[in-house]
Order: structure tokens, then C-alpha cells, then sequence
């Protein structure tokens, strides 16, 4: 699969069918609250399983109860490309599993 930066155009779009994620500079973000330190922990752990499947990873924090991802594509000179957006796609369908909001 080619991997292309996406115009900002292409960016905006594709976040208005995302709610709650943003750009951050040259990345796209996002920030789930959780009832509890444990929920925020096993969705780290579910995050990093869909990015291993991926192949594509995020930086991702773990706080008490929240759970903050940013993503680029780093092969395209960290760029934001269609696979940030399939990454955030997953992970947009698995967080309410885990009670994310």
C-alpha cells in the first residue's frame, strides 16, 4: 500500500466524521476519559494489539484515568496519511467497549 500525506482539506474532512479528534500541529489527537485507572490500562493494551495488527503505531499516554493519542506517518516525513485515520477508526470502535468517553 502507497502511503500519501493527505491535504488539509483531506485532513478536515476526514475529522468531521471523527468527533473528538483533532489536529495537533503535524499529528491527529485524541483524548478518552475512563471510570478508572485499570479501564484506561486495558485500553491501552487493546490500542497497542489494533496498531500491532496495523503495523502502525501512535504515541499513546496512560494517565489515572485517561488514555491520549497522537499519530503520524512517520515513513512520509511525519505526515498525517490514511493510515492515521485507519488507526483512529479502530480505535474509535473498540473505546466504548471500554467505557471511553
Amino acid at each position: 500500500m502507497t502511503v500519501a500525506p493527505l491535504s488539509q482539506k483531506e485532513i478536515e474532512d476526514r475529522l468531521a466524521e471523527l468527533p473528538g479528534w483533532s489536529l495537533d500541529g503535524d499529528r491527529i489527537a485524541r483524548t478518552y476519559r475512563l471510570g478508572s485507572h485499570f479501564a484506561a490500562a486495558a485500553l491501552v493494551v487493546h490500542i497497542a494489539q489494533v496498531q500491532d495488527e496495523l503495523d502502525h503505531h501512535s504515541d499513546l499516554t496512560l494517565g489515572y484515568n485517561t488514555v491520549s493519542l497522537t499519530v503520524n506517518t512517520h515513513s512520509v516525513g511525519g505526515a498525517v496519511t490514511e493510515k492515521d485515520f485507519e488507526l483512529a477508526r479502530r480505535v474509535e470502535d473498540l473505546a466504548p467497549g471500554h467505557g471511553a468517553r
